[in-house]
């Protein structure tokens, strides 16, 4: 009776985990055919207003400005966690010097000199 128990209860955890992958690929499906739905219509109104049918896209995407998001909000999250005036115009200014570091302006110039091979 034990042996029947425990392959009765494997067997219905196998069909409700199947069911339940079931229903979650359902899902998946119809907000698939909601968004060709969606796309479907925009192109026929705009053949019969007509207008060109633009391609439906994300944007230009540039990592360069993904990464200038998330220094400037580490700037400023650095000025809010200090508490003090200086470092929060710091991330104030950090937004504004685009990519020129603080301190530049004390570099000198480099007087170049030979190498010796010996």
């Amino acid at each position: 009776m034990n042996d029947f128990a425990a392959t009765a209860t494997r067997w219905a955890v196998r069909i409700m985990l199947m069911l339940v992958g079931l229903v979650f690929f359902l899902c998946l499906m119809a907000v698939a055919c909601l968004i060709a739905l969606a796309w479907g219509v925009r192109a026929l109104w705009a053949r019969l207003t007509g207008q060109p049918v633009v391609p439906m896209s994300m944007g230009a995407m540039s990592p360069f400005a993904g990464w200038q998001t998330v220094y400037r909000s580490g700037a400023e999250w650095m000025a809010q966690s200090s508490g003090n005036a200086d470092a929060r115009k710091d991330g104030r200014e950090a937004r504004g010097r685009r990519g020129v570091l603080p301190g530049s302006g004390d570099v000198t110039d480099v007087q170049p000199r030979e190498v010796h091979e010996s």
